[in-house]
């Protein structure tokens, strides 16, 4: 035994020798199966085996993620494409390195609305965050063009329901929603018996830009280069596990649910923060409303996670041509300087050296 005693030693002194390097990764919102990569990821361990100590942080309400990362206090956070190149157009120093979520996006409305095709919506009301800035009537303006609708920009009435796009329909705050994710929303009104309908952005002009990536500062890419590709590496072997074995990864993302909301010693308002305004409420089985109402929150979780798996791709990288063409689209509709856009080449705030 006295003799094992030194190997034991040189062993937990290899084990120890490697300090993790921490990763603070700001999500763009509160917790959702969006982020399935990281949960699982995070959970199984791929990341502490590529040697990160990956922190996922929410935002209270919201932040300049940029600003945090060169404040020090992130490293790494998620941001849309869509974002993304509008940041850098605003001189921000913002590259994006990874993308891990493609969902359809588009704009929603009810089937009570007497719209059927995008020319109907000229002159409507429209909900998006942001209001009442240029960004909703940019999409819902391409869609009716692109239908072969005529209709003054100016005409649109502005509704800011936050992302809480479903709660604005019904309350008949607007007519139609937009900077909608159909595995949230579209799921959200179908669960809830609305018959909403749905346009989507690339089959009315509209650049495909519902897509989540990873962002940094050129600095912290730099400092940061080989853990960044295993942090890559590692989202990607989870979103393996994902699409192999779903049972497995929905256990997996309700016990970290469950694991952050006991840490807090609150309910969780992560794990369905786009929908929750509409089925949230008292959850005790003793009550027979609120236990109908949880298995209809059941039921909607389900129905979401499920639609989720599909928006998993396992490629990683973006082109510059789609960057390109995501730019031309912001300054034919004066969402970006047309002096600085054309000139901003997407290798600017892109990188694919860290996905590929």
């Amino acid at each position: 035994p006295s003799a094992a005693l030194p190997s034991l030693l040189l062993l937990l002194a290899d084990r120890s020798y490697a300090t993790p390097t921490t990763i603070r990764l700001g999500l763009e919102w509160f917790l959702n199966p969006d982020h399935l990569p990281l949960v699982v990821a995070l959970r199984e361990g791929y990341f502490a085996e590529a040697g990160l100590d990956v922190q996922l942080l929410e935002p209270a309400d919201h932040w300049e993620a940029e600003e945090e990362i060169l404040a020090g206090r992130l490293d790494v956070a998620v941001t849309e494409t869509l974002h993304l190149a509008q940041d850098a157009a605003r001189g921000k120093p913002v590259i994006g390195f990874s993308r891990f979520l493609h969902t359809d996006g588009g704009v929603l409305f009810l089937g009570s609305s007497n719209i059927s095709r995008p020319s109907d919506m000229c002159g409507r009301t429209i909900s998006y965050p942001g209001s009442p800035g240029i960004g909703g009537p940019a999409i819902v303006q391409t869609m009716v063009e692109a239908d072969g609708g005529s209709c003054d920009i100016a005409s649109y009435g502005k509704h800011n329901g936050g992302f809480y796009h479903v709660k604005a329909l019904q309350d008949k705050a607007a007519a139609v929603a937009t900077l909608v994710f159909y595995n949230f929303e579209v799921i959200e009104a179908q669960q809830m018996g609305l018959r909403p309908g749905f346009f989507s952005l690339k089959e009315w002009g509209v650049p495909d830009f519902c897509q989540l990536v990873l962002f940094t500062t050129p600095q912290r890419l730099q400092a940061l280069r080989p853990q960044l590709r295993q942090l890559v590496l590692a989202m990607r072997r989870a979103t393996g596990l994902i699409k192999r074995e779903p049972a497995r990864a929905a256990r997996i993302y309700e016990q970290h649910v469950k694991g952050s909301a006991a840490a807090a010693g609150t309910t969780n308002r992560s794990a369905l923060a786009k929908v929750g305004a509409a089925l949230s409420g008292a959850a005790a089985m003793v009550n027979p409303v609120a236990a109908m109402r949880r298995r209809k929150e059941r039921k909607l979780e389900a129905a979401i996670f499920d639609a989720t798996l599909a928006a998993l791709p396992n490629d990683n990288s973006l082109s510059g041509a789609y960057f390109q063409g995501l730019m031309a689209w912001l300054v034919k509709t004066g969402q970006v300087d047309a002096q600085v856009g054309p000139e901003l080449l997407p290798e600017g705030y892109w990188t694919n050296d860290i996905a590929l």
